[in-house]
C-alpha cells in the first residue's frame, strides 16, 4: 500500500510541486493550502508523513508543528519542515519545534525526495 503524504504548502504552484513530485514516486498524497485546515486533514487523511511550509497565513508552520506534536493522535507523524528560512538558527528552531528534517527553498528534487524516503520505513517506502 502507498504511503501517505499530506503537503501543507499557501503557495499553488509549489503545492502542485511537491504534490505531483510525491505522487510521482508512488506516493498518496493530499494537500492544504491553510495551516488552520492541516490538524482536520492530519486527522481525517491518517498522513505517514506531513510536510510542511514554515510560512503559512493565519498559523505559522512552528504553530502548526507545534499542534501536529501535541495531538495524540498525530505526535508521532515525521514532519518535513520546507522553508525559505536556511540559517542554521533557522533549523534548531524548526528542529526544536518537532520537525524531523528540514529543506530550504527552492528545493532541488532528488535531495528532496531522499529526505521524504528517510522518514518512511525502508520496509513499506514508495519506489
Amino acid at each position: 500500500m502507498a504511503k501517505r503524504v499530506l503537503v501543507v504548502e499557501d503557495n499553488e504552484l509549489n503545492l502542485k510541486l511537491f504534490t505531483d513530485l510525491l505522487r510521482a514516486h508512488g506516493f498518496t498524497v493530499a494537500g492544504v493550502r491553510d495551516g488552520r485546515e492541516a490538524l482536520t486533514q492530519a486527522r481525517d487523511f491518517a498522513p505517514d508523513l506531513v510536510i510542511t511550509d514554515i510560512q503559512l497565513p493565519h498559523v505559522s508552520g512552528h504553530e502548526l508543528i507545534a499542534q501536529l506534536k501535541g495531538d495524540l493522535m498525530l505526535r508521532d507523524i515525521p514532519i518535513l519542515a520546507v522553508t525559505a528560512y536556511s540559517s542554521r538558527a533557522d533549523e534548531e528552531r524548526i528542529r526544536a519545534a518537532g520537525a524531523a528534517a528540514y529543506v530550504s527553498k527552492p528545493i532541488a528534487l532528488a535531495p528532496f525526495m531522499a529526505q521524504v524516503k528517510a522518514l518512511l520505513p525502508e520496509d513499506e517506502s514508495a519506489t
